[in-house]
């Protein structure tokens, strides 16, 4: 077990708390005790250190430190949420359970729309990955009723001023379709609420099922059947901290079932994805 110590806010929020600003808040407000004392600003903390929060201890530091990063293959009609007032199905029922510490979703994805949705166990690594300095695009299968003209592609490559943002595709390309359905690959920079749907709309046009097949430098497996989940390899958990600049806890006799051969990282900008075995996609 390393002694080495980390800041208190960063261990908190590494285990899935809060951002490292809220764990701040938090250790302020006194809400925060290490080995029986009320924590302070600056404080650092060993692994094997007593952490109680709100009076609850946070249990088997080490373990829930493993860095883990899932990959889900949404249903549509699935939420994401931890709780629904409506008592709608959630995303979260279906992971599985953590010794401790807690699953973060990286993004969101509306209740209409399937695809790529990525967790982890580590906070850091989702406020990297969603944090709009990052840059990171995602890549979307959308299906509309109708092909599009050579105009609106222009327009949405473009952009436009709706509701008071502009709004635009970075990249728009066909990809197959007849009669009244036509798919398309749509590449955002950022996940705002319904901006496929407002877009298309301004255009036009009307989306009938999005699905999202890309997330930064993560693909969703063309074999990957909804509502499956599967744990991305420790290569590709290192190579994406190590992108972002986020130092990792793996366990190296660690095993899942829910991981299979094969990475799900395709070569990106900045990403060392060197001597990695692709799945198909």
């Amino acid at each position: 077990m390393t002694k080495d110590s980390q800041k208190l806010q960063k261990v908190l929020a590494d285990l899935g708390l809060g951002s490292r600003r809220q764990m701040e808040k938090w250790i302020d407000a006194g809400r925060i005790f290490v080995d029986g004392k009320r924590a302070h600003q600056g404080q650092r903390v060993t692994i094997d250190a007593q952490i109680e929060v709100d009076g609850n201890k946070v249990r088997n530091l080490e373990a829930v430190r493993n860095t883990r990063i899932l990959a889900m293959n949404k249903k549509a009609g699935e939420i994401v949420a931890r709780r629904d007032p409506e008592n709608r199905p959630t995303v979260f029922a279906n992971l599985p359970k953590l010794a401790n510490g807690r699953w973060i979703s990286i993004g969101r994805l509306d209740i209409s729309t399937s695809g790529l949705l990525l967790f982890t166990n580590h906070g850091l690594i989702a406020h990297r990955l969603m944090h709009p300095s990052s840059v990171i695009d995602r890549e979307y299968a959308v299906r509309v009723m109708g092909k599009l003209s050579e105009q609106q592609l222009e327009t949405l490559k473009i952009g436009a001023l709706i509701d008071d943002s502009w709004c635009r595709f970075s990249d728009i390309r066909y990809y197959n379709g007849s009669g009244l359905n036509h798919w398309y690959h749509v590449v955002l920079m950022e996940g705002r609420n319904r901006q496929i749907h407002r877009l298309l709309d301004h255009v036009g046009s009307r989306v009938s099922r999005i699905k999202r097949v890309r997330f930064g430098p993560v693909i969703l497996p063309k074999t990957m059947p909804a509502g499956k989940i599967r744990e991305l390899d420790t290569r590709d958990v290192q190579a994406i901290c190590k992108w972002i600049d986020v130092a990792p806890i793996i366990k190296l006799d660690s095993d899942s079932t829910m991981r299979e051969k094969g990475s799900l990282l395709i070569p990106y900008p900045g990403l060392d994805v060197r001597g990695h075995v692709y799945t198909q996609v």
